[in-house]
């Protein structure tokens, strides 16, 4: 079986595949101040939780961003699975891949997740649009390489940096507000990122369309694409386990 872990600036999302299914997966913040023992309490008490026998997890790949988190899990993982090959996702087995990563030190190894499931699932004329901590939309072109990213602020972090510039503005729950007229502080917020955001994804979906002269297949991932997704004019498809189906791909690559 195979732990697949993507570290993220907010979340971790880590997950158990086996026989072409994810038995289980989970989602917990990410905390630069915890240390390998406290990381290493949560995933063994989660594999237990969710009746996973850590002896049959015989491989491991991972996913960071997040530099300083480097060495706590690779102290974690070796406790709590020792003598487990780990598989770090970073520009020296992009050459294994079955798209081309552009410029391969400049992009997050989430994207190149991404993009990996991506073309698996749709082919070349795709993008991944991932509701993170950044907005990230990665492309896919027609000669099965990566044509370029877009990175803007994600939304908590729109609504945090708001919050903590204007002092008379709160911290508010993201959701789709009553109407676009806030008639109140939090649903006048909750209006202009909510419907301000939808139309930033249009947006860039449709100039890239545009520059390309292509029409894409576009998917979204990450924690709000259920909140701004059904919104747009040009997403038609969510799917949350991507970036997790991306190192299920990646890994199985490397592996031949």
């Amino acid at each position: 079986m195979l732990l697949a872990i993507d570290i993220g600036n907010t979340d971790i999302v880590f997950g158990v595949h086996n026989s072409n299914t994810w038995i289980n997966h989970w989602r917990i913040e990410t905390d630069q101040s915890k240390t390998a023992h406290e990381y290493e309490v949560i995933f063994r008490s989660l594999l237990k939780s969710g009746k996973i026998n850590r002896s049959e997890l015989d491989e491991i790949i991972i996913s960071s961003v997040v530099p300083f988190l480097a060495s706590p899990f690779t102290q974690m993982l070796s406790e709590l699975l020792p003598g487990t090959k780990v598989v770090s996702v970073n520009p020296d087995i992009y050459n294994k891949l079955p798209i081309k990563i552009l410029n391969p030190k400049e992009i997050g190894s989430d994207l190149v997740a991404n993009a990996v499931a991506a073309y698996q699932k749709f082919g070349n004329l795709t993008m991944v649009v991932d509701f993170g901590t950044a907005l990230t939309f990665t492309t896919i072109g027609k000669n099965s390489e990566i044509a370029g990213v877009a990175i803007a602020p994600g939304l908590l972090t729109a609504v945090s940096a708001l919050a903590g510039k204007a002092a008379q503005l709160p911290q508010i729950l993201l959701t789709r507000p009553p109407s676009v007229l806030g008639e109140n502080t939090v649903h006048a917020i909750q209006s202009g990122i909510v419907y301000g955001f939808t139309g930033l994804v249009d947006s860039i979906i449709e100039r890239t369309q545009n520059e390309l002269n292509e029409k894409l297949t576009v998917v979204a991932t990450g924690g709000l694409s259920s909140l701004i997704a059904p919104l747009t004019l040009n997403i038609k498809i969510t799917d949350n386990m991507l970036t997790l189906d991306g190192l299920c791909h990646i890994n199985s690559f490397i592996s031949k």
